[in-house]
């Protein structure tokens, strides 16, 4: 028994000693806890973007306009259809809820009649809220005109003129994703190879350095397009997915969003020492990128402090360009906009590798 627990006690602080171990079987899983809090624990600032529009003018319309607006999950804006449409299209709100013409009387009559209700199929859990509260409301104003009998249903819209499944719009978000793993993990055999004095080794050599680093690059981005073609394969042929965009836009994407996390990746090898660093560090990096960037999870679900950190990510913006380029997905910046922070963080990384990357 004396040995069992003198074997244990050297266990633990050999446990205490490896800085990686510690990491991985402590501080990993409480950074979740917290993260995973914030995102689901209801802190009560994250709402949903609505816009209502009143085509009808009626005391039914009326009505079906208080009820959305007093529901805490949403914030509720009017105007007309043309101008709510160009605002989800923006992002600026998540789904538009239009009472056509001729529903309240109608409705008063009991005859059959729908509001309209647009949503985004690339927000599919936003999408999901949003419609299950329109049914609730629609279904007390059914038991209010007709003791609950169908009167006024709903008919689900979306904006896009192609109909696009939900795993059309998952689509350009897992190629983001990709993109990202393939360029920040790229720091790992690079502090692997200097750890062990192969960088060292290959820097001594006539091959000029700037051919080591191009080589190393030219691969990654071979490979960036490679998973481009495999993942977008996979969804045309086996999930239906129909790529809406220009080749071209989608191509140049890829190479931009592969060089930025290239250029992150140089940026971390250049001031990590170990490999065990290097990799607590990557996934430090990586993770909360996949869970805050929008590529999975709407923004509109995230706190706001979370919103705000998530507009500093630039898998936020790689995603966003590839759905729009893609799927003509609802955007979260213009374009142009994606382009310039891509560029922004692909110029400045490089520079900060340049000036601080070790050759040993």
């Amino acid at each position: 028994m004396k040995t069992l627990l003198g074997l244990t006690v050297a266990n633990l602080k050999s446990l205490t000693r490896d800085r990686a171990a510690l990491f991985w079987t402590f501080f990993f899983p409480v950074m979740f806890v917290f993260l995973f809090g914030w995102i689901f624990g209801g802190s009560g600032d994250s709402k949903i973007a609505v816009g209502f529009v009143d085509q009808d003018g009626s005391r039914v319309s009326a009505g079906l306009q208080q009820a959305f607006s007093q529901v805490g999950l949403l914030t509720v804006q009017t105007g007309s259809i043309d101008a709510e449409k160009a605002a989800m299209q923006h992002g600026d709100i998540s789904a538009i809820i239009v009472v056509p013409k001729g529903t309240g009387a109608a409705a008063e009559a009991k005859g059959a009649t729908s509001i309209q209700l647009y949503l985004d199929p690339s927000s599919s859990q936003v999408s999901q809220g949003v419609q299950q509260v329109a049914e609730q409301i629609v279904n007390g104003l059914n038991l209010q005109l007709a003791g609950g009998s169908q009167v006024v249903g709903i008919q689900s819209l979306t904006l896009q003129s192609t109909t696009l499944s939900n795993v059309g719009y998952l689509v350009p978000s897992i190629l983001a994703m990709a993109l990202m793993q393939l360029g920040v993990f790229a720091a790992i055999p690079l502090v692997q190879q200097r750890e062990k004095g192969i960088l060292k080794r290959l820097g001594a050599t006539p091959l000029a350095r700037w051919k080591l680093v191009g080589s190393n690059v030219l691969m990654r981005l071979m490979v960036a397009i490679i998973d481009a073609v495999v993942i977008i394969g996979i969804g045309l042929v086996f999930f239906g997915v129909q790529v809406v965009g220009s080749v071209l836009a989608v191509g140049a994407m890829v190479l931009l969003g592969a060089g930025a996390f290239l250029a992150i990746g140089f940026m971390l090898a250049s001031f990590l020492k170990t490999e065990e660093q290097a990799t607590g560090v990557v996934q430090v990096v990586q993770l909360p990128m996949m869970f805050l960037s929008g590529i999975f999870f709407s923004f509109d679900f995230l706190p706001g402090f979370l919103q705000t950190v998530a507009r500093f990510l630039p898998l936020t913006y790689l995603g966003d360009a590839l759905r729009q380029t893609m799927v003509n997905g609802t955007q979260v910046a213009p374009l142009q906009i994606d382009v310039l922070i891509l560029a922004g963080w692909l110029v400045v990384c490089l520079a900060i590798s340049a000036r601080s990357f070790r050759w040993e």
